[in-house]
């Protein structure tokens, strides 16, 4: 049965929106990898939840996938809170860097297969 999230900002939407029309070159190459159920669950990406759009979403995994730019840079307490937040609402977050998808997307979705693995036990 699907989980319910809290609602998010309205705002959120088109915020989102804008995130998947602008997305960064390491997003497009690792969304070019997760879409079309093609780790086995459905991935959305630059989903509202809460009060935050997440770079990338498996709902039934219950799986947030963040891809840290140097947007991130200086912002680990933000982070830090973001996740909790999420964590607290059965959330697992995942975090890869920009660097880490463009120098071997193959190892990071390895790493992604392995999180999804380790959530059927």
């Amino acid at each position: 049965m699907p989980r319910r999230f809290e609602p998010y900002k309205p705002h959120l939407v088109q915020v989102a929106r804008r995130l998947r029309r602008d997305a960064t070159v390491p997003e497009r190459i690792l969304w070019s990898r997760l879409r079309r159920r093609a780790l086995g669950v459905r991935f959305l990406r630059q989903r509202p939840i809460s009060d935050y759009v997440v770079d990338f979403f498996a709902p039934e995994a219950h799986l947030v996938l963040e891809v840290d730019g140097r947007s991130h840079d200086g912002q680990a307490e933000a982070d830090f809170a973001r996740q909790r937040v999420l964590e607290s609402r059965g959330l697992t977050v995942f975090r890869v860097t920009n660097d880490e998808v463009l120098r071997d997307p193959d190892a990071v979705i390895a790493r992604i297969r392995l999180v999804l693995e380790s959530q059927d036990r």
